[in-house]
């Protein structure tokens, strides 16, 4: 018998804070994993996380939670599949720790990845955006800040958790206006700011006051704004919009689609995609594919310069018939 508490405390205090030192994002969302599991293990055997062993968690209650996940919890496949990689680094970490559990620990690590299925990139057209941005009550501290965070948002096209995690002393207003973003795996990146958001956050930021730590978009209690909070200010504010924008009633707005917004904009001013993944602290360059697939604007162009002007409809025939003998052959 080995219990998996001392390997899973090994696990985040040795293999991701010493030897990988990993970001807090990674962190946490290892954490989230492996509580979600432990609960849920909790429920199916009724034993305490702290005394369950290797052998409670073998491949087929794994792939039970991952059932879970999807059909109870009704998460996408993507956040199945991450939760399926963080337990699969666990396990990885612990084949060198409980060699006696190798064949578990192999059949674990077998299971599967599910393909997920690629959609079209959604995003805001340019009235889209102006109509939201003109939803929050300004004259409101707290509609004065969800406008500044939404001007910022679309503009910039950072992570929610990235806008989150802003504070003050990462926006420079002056000369080569910027903010200072700190991306996944610890990776900052300069984003430059249009007039028009330069004046938005130096409204803003007067109002704001604040030391250089603090966040600049907190709460009315001065502390940070979690993602969901973002998510539903979101909503909120495009259910608003709907009403000067009707095609928004037909969209799903997040503070994603707010990010693929921005890379869409970028996008049909002619910047190179190379720009965009640098633009949006993309790792690849071939993470930002997404948006020419969701561009049909691209498509159209290409059809107009390949496509014949007024070619009458029909099969090809010889118009005489030595020719069409010689076609014959």
């Amino acid at each position: 018998m080995s219990a998996v508490a001392p390997v899973l405390e090994a696990f985040f205090t040795e293999r991701l804070a010493r030897q990988r030192n990993a970001s807090p994002h990674t962190v946490a969302a290892y954490r989230d994993a492996f509580r979600l599991l432990l609960a849920f293990a909790q429920e199916q055997t009724g034993k305490a996380p702290s005394a369950l062993d290797f052998s409670d968690l073998d491949a087929p209650f794994v792939a039970c939670f991952l059932e879970h996940l999807e059909h109870e919890r009704h998460n996408s496949v993507r956040t199945r599949n991450a939760r399926l990689a963080a337990v699969r680094s666990f396990y990885r970490f612990a084949a060198f720790r409980e060699p006696a559990h190798a064949e578990l620990i192999r059949r674990v690590l077998a299971i599967p990845e599910k393909r997920t299925r690629r959609t079209v990139v959604s995003f805001l057209t340019a009235d889209e955006i102006k109509a939201l941005l003109a939803s929050p009550d300004r004259t409101t501290w707290r509609g004065r800040r969800d406008h500044a965070l939404l001007a910022t948002a679309a503009q910039t096209g950072v992570r929610v958790s990235e806008l989150t995690a802003l504070c003050n002393r990462d926006v420079v207003l002056g000369s080569g206006a910027h903010v200072l973003v700190h991306g996944k795996g610890r990776k900052e990146r300069v984003t430059p700011l249009t007039h028009s958001t330069v004046a938005v956050l130096a409204t803003w930021m007067k109002e704001r006051c604040g030391g250089p730590e603090d966040a600049l978009f907190p709460t009315s209690r001065g502390t940070l704004l979690s993602r969901d909070a973002v998510a539903d200010l979101v909503a909120k504010h495009a259910a608003t919009a709907e009403r000067h924008s009707p095609s928004l009633s037909a969209k799903r707005v997040t503070p994603h689609v707010l990010r693929h917004s921005s890379a869409m904009a970028l996008l049909h001013a002619g910047v190179d995609t190379s720009v965009i993944a640098l633009w949006l602290g993309h790792e690849h360059v071939q993470s930002t594919q997404i948006y020419l697939h969701g561009d049909l604007s691209i498509k159209e162009r290409a059809l107009a310069r390949t496509a014949p002007q007024d070619t009458p409809p029909g099969r090809y025939r010889p118009p005489d018939k030595l020719l069409a003998f010689l076609e014959g052959l």
